[in-house]
């Protein structure tokens, strides 16, 4: 009975949840270690972590809007993933999604029309999907290695949108390299007035409902896996490997170019240099805390944003770098990653020792 237990579909996903959370929370605390000292006690510091991210409404409607861009481009790399590419160049894709959005959000023409916030998320999905297409198609039919690529490519969209903000789209009344201001019309408006959390946060909640739906119940989602878990029996069993790929490059660029037009289009209102301090890099980690479950991505995409909403209360308070996360990030991702394989391993044994009795 025991056995059979263990086995259990609902112990497994069970486990699947027990396992991150503990991971971070080991994380967290290993992580705040590093900063203790004579005058600040890890008490201390955990405290001014949980009240940064949730001590108050304010604090929770900050921690959200961070939660909307690493949420998007963490879809975009569970997408492109689940398919065997890893899109690095969610940042790259991002970035440029954002400067379309601002022509299109800056266009007089469209001033005060419906259609002015979908045109200027359509405007951005398609240059991020369209900026993921070419490593996706030398990735596919040429071999090439995407991580390099996408890489790469960040750097030239970087040097794209500050080329572009320092002259042809440059604010003449600013100082600093920025673009208009967006018109009123195209804005995401804030859910609650008093609050800063915008309707950003809606878009991403439908989005993740239908991310999950196409890799999990959809036949395109069946084959996007079956080529990301065995390509070559992919391909013996008749699905058109190389496509797959491509167009899975192509929703994950999408998705990512979502994540800057709703970034600008709902917190800065124009685009600035700067305006994304890494979304595109810290997605990376967010899908795989996740292990690339759209579901599970919402979460970690807030666990991610509250620590960087918390962290600027640190630096206040108690001197501490912005930095500091990092080390978070990257010790729970190792904590989260080390109790995969120790649950892995006491489930092993106590399958052995059941069947042995």
């Amino acid at each position: 009975m025991k056995a059979a237990r263990s086995n259990h579909p609902v112990w497994g996903n069970l486990n699947k949840i027990i396992t991150p959370v503990a991971g971070v929370i080991v994380g967290i605390i290993f992580g705040s270690l590093v900063v203790v000292n004579k005058d600040r006690s890890l008490f201390m510091i955990l405290g001014q972590l949980f009240y940064g991210a949730f001590g108050s409404w304010s604090n929770f409607s900050a921690s959200l809007v961070y939660t909307i861009p690493l949420g998007f481009s963490g879809l975009a790399i569970a997408f492109s993933y689940s398919a065997g590419i890893f899109n690095v160049g969610a940042e790259g894709q991002l970035q440029l999604a954002a400067l379309t959005t601002a022509v299109v959000a800056t266009s007089t023409a469209l001033a005060g029309s419906f259609f002015h916030i979908p045109l200027a998320l359509l405007a951005g999905a398609v240059v991020g999907s369209l900026w993921a297409l070419l490593p996706g198609l030398l990735k596919a039919y040429k071999g090439f290695n995407e991580i390099v690529v996408t890489m790469l490519l960040n750097y030239v969209a970087i040097l794209l949108v500050s080329f572009f903000l320092q002259g042809p789209m440059k604010d003449p009344k600013a100082y600093f390299p920025q673009s208009r201001p967006f018109l009123e019309s195209s804005w995401l408006k804030r859910i609650i007035p008093q609050f800063n959390v915008h309707y950003g946060f809606v878009i991403l909640i439908v989005v993740v409902l239908i991310t999950w739906f196409v890799l999990y119940k959809t036949t395109f989602g069946f084959k996007i896996r079956a080529v990301g878990l065995n390509p070559e029996g992919a391909r013996y069993a008749g699905i058109n490997v190389e496509r797959i790929m491509v167009l899975s490059m192509v929703v994950s660029g999408a998705l990512a170019g979502i994540a800057g037009s709703v970034e600008v289009m709902g917190v800065y209102h124009r685009i600035m240099e700067g305006f994304s301090p890494g979304y595109g890099y810290d997605a990376i980690a967010v899908a795989l805390l996740a292990n690339l479950n759209p579901i599970g991505i919402l979460f970690s995409a807030f666990f991610f944003g509250a620590l960087r909403n918390a962290a600027g209360g640190l630096q206040v308070d108690f001197g501490i770098s912005i930095s500091f996360i990092y080390i978070i990030q990257a010790l729970t991702i190792l904590f989260v990653i080390a109790s995969n394989g120790i649950s892995r391993q006491v489930l092993k044994y106590t399958r052995r020792f059941h069947h042995g009795n």
